[in-house]
């Protein structure tokens, strides 16, 4: 384990309106390098607040963020300069220069570093040619579409080598197949260079789609975290379940029976255990939904059913459905 980014015991407080708030509550985990790190939260989690921390825009109230074996908070201002330019940010709105070239707008970070004309165009459109968009480079971001804003966005941090990129929710403002392709792009870049790659979002499918990692944000507090695939199959706090749960309102207009959560990878059999319970038991099962997901690239699915009301048989199935080693989870709290 190389943890490039390490968290420790942050806390972060605001007075607002003679009142304290706390965006951050002694927060701790590490981000290995290489890796593609996801913190998730509904609106209000803290994770922007987070994610400002993490290259010291925001100042933690306490704690400590380790970039690379340095500690932020010990640094002049000199040093931290020096150590953000190996931090790239990409924003939800991506902020390009509008009266400047696609072109002119990746070279820009390049005529602050002092790198020549020629040197920083010639980077340039080896940039632009990374993320798709040689053909745009005399266009002005006006005529360019809200993917391939963000996609120039992602060229310009890219012209600065940077060790570490964070994405602050830099997909939600496009659609679905935009979110899709723009993903793609930095899972190419993650595997190309190497970047450790951080990524903010409120949304499950995100993370689902590109993360290896996750970090689940309930207010302030690190509710938890872990691979993505085990917070998929198995989500330990209430704040995670709000999130991986995609098919709870079926249960809201259920009377009776208990209802289980079943996860299971590409490669289970599942559909002959589900007939396989029911001539067994002589007893219905009910598939209220299912699901399968692409998950860092492998298969996952989920259902969830409604077993028998008689509980000792529901109990059995359940203890067959472990027995084949799919995951199971009783949702005892969701049954109305």
């Amino acid at each position: 384990m190389d943890p490039i980014i390490q968290v420790k015991h942050l806390c972060k407080t605001f007075q607002v309106k003679g009142s304290q708030v706390d965006a951050a509550k002694d927060i701790s985990f590490d981000i290995e390098r290489g890796d593609i790190f996801g913190i998730i939260g509904l609106s209000g989690a803290g994770k922007s607040t987070l994610v400002r921390c993490l290259n010291l825009l925001e100042m933690p109230t306490s704690g400590e963020v380790i970039v690379d074996g340095k500690s932020l908070t010990e640094l002049s201002d000199a040093e931290l300069r020096f150590v953000r330019r190996d931090i790239g940010m990409i924003f939800q709105h991506f902020n390009l220069l509008m009266q400047k070239s696609v072109l002119d707008n990746v070279c820009f970070p390049l005529k602050i570093a002092g790198v020549k004309k020629q040197e920083a165009r010639e980077r340039a459109m080896e940039l632009l040619r990374t993320v798709g968009l040689e053909d745009k480079a005399g266009a002005y971001p006006a005529q360019l579409s809200g993917g391939q804003k963000q996609r120039v966005a992602i060229a310009r941090v890219l012209a600065s080598n940077p060790k570490i990129l964070l994405c602050d929710e830099a997909t939600s403002a496009l659609d679905p197949q935009t979110t899709k392709s723009i993903l793609g792009l930095l899972r190419t870049i993650n595997e190309t260079y190497g970047i450790t790659i951080v990524v903010i979002t409120h949304e499950m499918a995100v993370v689902q789609e590109i993360c290896h990692h996750v970090a689940v944000l309930d207010e302030g507090v690190l509710a938890e975290s872990g691979t993505v695939q085990d917070l998929f199959r198995a989500p330990k706090t209430e704040a995670a379940r709000r999130l991986i749960l995609t098919g709870t309102e079926q249960l809201s207009r259920m009377r009776g029976g208990t209802a289980v959560r079943v996860t299971f990878s590409g490669q289970s059999s599942f559909e002959p255990m589900i007939a396989n319970l029911i001539l067994e038991y002589k007893m219905p099962v009910n598939i209220l939904f299912a699901d399968t997901k692409n998950i860092n690239g492998s298969a996952e699915g989920e259902m969830i059913l409604q077993l028998p009301d008689v509980k000792d048989t529901a109990e059995r199935m359940i203890q067959d459905l472990r027995a084949k080693r799919l995951g199971v989870e009783v949702l005892e709290h969701y049954v109305g």
